[in-house]
């Protein structure tokens, strides 16, 4: 069963993403900030993480670096409501750095299960 680690500072938007993972059948642990999420991440191998862009402490776009240098091959999708900026731009620096997929809040359900199963190669 793939395990995904599902960053991000909106307590509301991890445990939506939480539940409807699980629903879909993955193994799902939850951090509030990159930091965290990388520790949890050197503790508990994934397949796939997903990161808020906008965060306190270690935003999404430092998260994905940090990611993308440790962990080559771990599929990473970046998620942002936008801040100071529209999140298209966010998202759009996010996919640059190593991002393989960005998705704008809210985001859909079966839209993000379609991205998750075409990066991990399961049905």
């Amino acid at each position: 069963m793939p395990q995904i680690i599902v960053i991000d500072d909106d307590e509301q938007v991890r445990l939506w993403l939480k539940l409807a993972l699980e629903r879909a059948g993955h193994e799902v642990l939850d951090a509030r900030d990159g930091q965290q999420g990388i520790k949890l991440l050197r503790n508990n191998p994934a397949d796939l993480v997903i990161t808020d862009i906008v965060m306190p402490e270690k935003e999404g776009i430092e998260t994905i670096i940090e990611l993308r240098n440790q962990f080559p091959d771990l599929k990473i999708i970046a998620i942002s409501g936008g801040g100071r900026n529209l999140p298209e731009n966010y998202l759009d620096m996010a996919a640059k750095l190593g991002a393989d997929r960005t998705f704008t809040k809210p985001i859909q359900r079966e839209e993000l299960l379609d991205a998750i199963k075409d990066l991990l190669g399961s049905d």
